[in-house]
């Protein structure tokens, strides 16, 4: 039986300037509320439209609120849409503060990319996780011929464009990236970290607000 996001207890931080005043009562949040309010974000599915823009609206929600606290996105999942994927790399890159991207789980297709993208050295793979990388592909024979003369074109343009970032995060070299690219792939932790894609194997460092 389904029991729904589990909630938790939170208090809302005393303001400085409101030592004499009363506590706000705890209430009960439900865990990703929780630990959005600590910066800690989540992809725990395909990188699709919603969820996509749920990542990018928290992202910059938190940025306006406060751009000097570093963000941790926490990624498990399987890839998605690839433009959806594009927004959330972007959205990254945009923020002023450093974003760690985790995998703590799997990272394949557009979500390696999504992982690849963090601030330097904040890259993370957990011990026992998947990266899987590979062409963007696309539904060609649902298309008509029409439609699969352009989506061929953008598909090769998206290619090339990702291939040129992949090359200049992971410092390795296109010609490689490539060969493994033709495939799925999938690279334990010390192979992702071999091949620049994360920086470490292991798990993050941050401390909670009590």
């Amino acid at each position: 039986m389904p029991i729904g996001v589990p909630k938790v207890l939170f208090v809302l931080p005393q303001d400085d300037n409101e030592e004499d005043s009363q506590p706000e009562p705890a209430s009960w949040v439900d865990v990703y509320n929780r630990l959005y309010r600590e910066r800690f974000l989540f992809l725990g599915q395909e990188a699709e439209p919603e969820p996509s823009n749920q990542v990018m609206g928290l992202m910059i929600s938190l940025t306006i609120e406060d751009p000097t606290r570093e963000l941790f996105l926490f990624i498990n999942s399987p890839g998605g849409g690839v433009i959806s994927g594009l927004g959330i790399f972007d959205t990254m890159q945009m923020v002023p503060q450093d974003v760690h991207t985790v995998c703590i789980g799997l990272a394949a297709s557009v979500a390696s990319f999504i992982l690849v993208g963090g601030s330097k050295p904040k890259r993370i793979a957990y011990p026992h996780s998947r990266v899987m990388i590979h062409q963007p592909a696309s539904s060609f024979f649902e298309s008509p011929l029409g439609e699969f003369i352009v989506d061929s074109d953008e598909l090769l343009k998206i290619r090339e464009m990702m291939g040129d970032v992949y090359e200049e995060l992971t410092g390795t070299p296109l010609w490689a990236l490539s060969e493994d690219m033709e495939r799925d792939v999938f690279l334990s932790p010390k192979e992702a970290q071999t091949h620049g894609i994360v920086d470490r194997v292991g798990f993050p460092d941050f401390s909670f607000k009590v």
